[in-house]
């Protein structure tokens, strides 16, 4: 596990999604971005502080919404972002 990976337990959930988020610290975990080809994963860096309801949406869960891929992905980038500047300002990634 990486200190990227670390660093996302306990935090905020950074997903927020309306109607799925539990922003519960304790469920939080690091969820990497799809796309970096067949059974693999994204770099650590590529991921987001999600809480354990919307990890599970990203992985899935967003078609029982009516979501598209595209809208899922957007999402998901901007969490990315925020949690890139958490990492950023707690001092776990430095630019």
């Amino acid at each position: 596990m990486s200190k990227y990976t670390r660093s996302c337990r306990n935090q905020p959930c950074l997903v927020r999604i309306p109607e799925v988020c539990i922003n519960n610290p304790a469920t939080t975990v690091g969820a990497h971005l799809n796309g970096a080809g067949l059974a693999l994963k994204a770099l650590d860096i590529h991921l987001a502080d999600a809480c354990s309801s919307c990890h599970e949406w990203l992985d899935g869960g967003y078609v029982r919404y009516g979501v598209s891929r595209a809208v899922r992905d957007l999402w998901h980038l901007q969490a990315i972002l925020r949690t890139q500047t958490r990492m950023v300002e707690d001092g776990t990634l430095v630019i």
